[in-house]
């Protein structure tokens, strides 16, 4: 990402040789990217610290049962799906979760083709020890924000994020609706 993103008058400049550049969408835009990038990063050094990657971190919190924090069985197939990963990256990740003593996998009580891939106790262990200093660091990344802005950047992104849904299911040459 870009490290100095470029001032509005420089995009208003270049709209003037690429006229379907919108200057404050492209600045919009940039600036999301950038705060995306950034945040990212402030939360992956943490992640590395603790010896985790976003995606393995992904898994250990999709294992955990939000209702009681206990840890519960999932296949690798509703992992992925869950994630928003391939199946096979997923493999990947419980693989090292496994070797790393974290998850195991066992045969599914329902369906004994299966497999359920649940935490272990050292799994258990390092997710509830690793969440307070995480919850912690990401509400220090937004507390610069009043609970009014919060909510209110919280539609703003819902906003965009439906946006991205319509524009993903577009053909990659179609022109956006109300865009000519």
């Amino acid at each position: 990402m870009l490290k100095d993103l470029p001032r509005y008058e420089c995009l208003l400049e270049a709209a003037k040789q690429f006229p379907d550049l919108d200057p404050s969408a492209t600045e919009v835009y940039l600036h999301l990217l950038r705060t995306s990038d950034d945040a990212f990063g402030a939360l992956t050094a943490h992640l590395h610290r603790a010896g985790l990657s976003q995606g393995r971190f992904t898994v250990l919190m999709l294992l955990i049962d939000k209702g009681t924090g206990c840890a519960r069985a999932s296949t690798p197939a509703e992992l992925a799906d869950r994630s928003g990963v391939t199946r096979a990256t997923m493999t990947g990740l419980i693989d090292t979760l496994e070797r790393d003593g974290l998850v195991s996998r066992e045969p599914d009580l329902a369906d004994r083709r299966m497999m359920s891939v649940k935490l272990t106790a050292k799994g258990e262990a390092l997710i509830h020890d690793y969440l307070p200093g995480h919850f912690r660091r990401t509400a220090a990344l937004v507390e610069p924000l009043t609970e009014n802005e919060r909510k209110t950047l919280v539609k703003l992104l819902a906003k965009i994020m439906g946006q991205a849904a319509v524009l993903s299911a577009q053909p990659a040459d179609a022109v956006p609706a109300g865009i000519t």
